[in-house]
């Protein structure tokens, strides 16, 4: 209802929780005169690339000049700080599922939470926040700003089992090739791509996980008593996916060492056979050379039948050699 005109000023969604599931959007003109009833909360969703956004948050926010700094940061991790008065600032990333992204181009949100009200940032759209707000319309939405928090935590690290388990199938695929067919060769351009979009996910997941564990441990007196488990919960879905994303890697690394060994094989037995041929024909070759010098005194020079004595003799030598070879089991 006020989305565009929020726009303007780099808000995207204002919206009061009214704690039964549900939410009522809100102009950016009346937040200064915003009275919340005792079950409603307030969430702020903004564009951190809006330049009225910065100037919001130093003038009128009410947060300190180093929560302010922290939210508008250019570069950061995934991390919780706790602040005074039972507040905290929660920075979390997902994967990017904008059209034309790639998803290990992480998206990330930054979070100022406190009992009754929650400030989220974000630079490129996020596909948790849209799903929020249907739930909101629907009713099902959630009903305060600690279940706000889980169900944006949820929904980031959901969106992380869909790629991971894209990536596993990518390697089961090249996996299942090698295995079916010796001559076929993996693509290792595809294999290398595969490790290292497993490496960026983890490089940025592994933190995440860090503060999901945190939560679960704290005891801020506005969180729900079963928030810790659900906490915990996410906690335990981030460490499969971190032991699926290493799995992914080390089996991708695998299928390219064994090209490598396959390879490396085939190289030695060509190199084997040239081997063989090379010692059959070296003989026949001295022999030939030997025949063949300019110089009086060649036996058989005046035969008529020199020229067919020496075939067979050298063909004698091939056959008498091939015979020595698979005695020697060499072929």
């Amino acid at each position: 209802m006020f989305e565009e005109d929020n726009a303007q000023w780099g808000l995207v969604h204002a919206l009061v929780l009214d704690g039964k599931g549900g939410a009522r959007s809100i102009a950016r003109t009346e937040l200064d005169d915003l009275q919340l009833q005792p079950q409603e909360s307030l969430w702020l969703h903004w564009d951190r690339s809006h330049p009225q956004t910065r100037t919001w948050l130093l003038r009128h926010s009410g947060l300190t000049e180093f929560a302010c700094d922290l939210l508008l940061e250019e570069n950061t991790r995934p991390r919780l700080l706790p602040l005074a008065e039972e507040q905290l600032l929660l920075f979390l990333r997902g994967v990017n599922l904008n059209p034309g992204a790639e998803p290990e181009d992480m998206v990330s949100v930054r979070i100022f939470a406190q009992a009754r009200r929650v400030i989220s940032l974000r630079l490129r759209p996020l596909r948790a926040s849209d799903e929020i707000l249907q739930q909101l319309d629907e009713g099902r939405g959630p009903k305060s700003a600690s279940a706000l928090l889980l169900l944006m935590g949820e929904l980031l690290t959901e969106k992380v089992q869909g790629l991971v388990s894209d990536l596993s199938e990518l390697v089961d695929l090249e996996e299942e090739k090698v295995e079916s067919d010796e001559r076929y060769t993996p693509e290792q351009g595809s294999l290398q791509q595969i490790r290292r979009r497993a490496a960026g996910l983890r490089r940025f997941l592994a933190p995440q996980r860090e503060i999901y564990a945190q939560l679960s441990r704290s005891k801020w007196s506005w969180f729900a008593d079963v928030d810790a488990d659900y906490w915990n919960e996410l906690n335990n879905s981030l460490i499969r996916y971190l032991e699926e994303l290493e799995l992914t890697r080390e089996r991708a690394a695998l299928v390219l060492e064994s090209e490598d060994r396959r390879r490396s094989e085939r190289m030695n037995r060509t190199m084997y056979r040239f081997g063989i041929i090379t010692c059959i024909f070296l003989p026949m070759s001295f022999i030939t050379g030997l025949l063949g010098i300019n110089v009086g005194g060649i036996p058989g020079a005046e035969n008529p039948y020199g020229f067919l004595f020496a075939c067979i003799v050298v063909l004698g030598l091939a056959v008498g050699q091939w015979w020595l070879f698979r005695r020697l089991r060499w072929v």
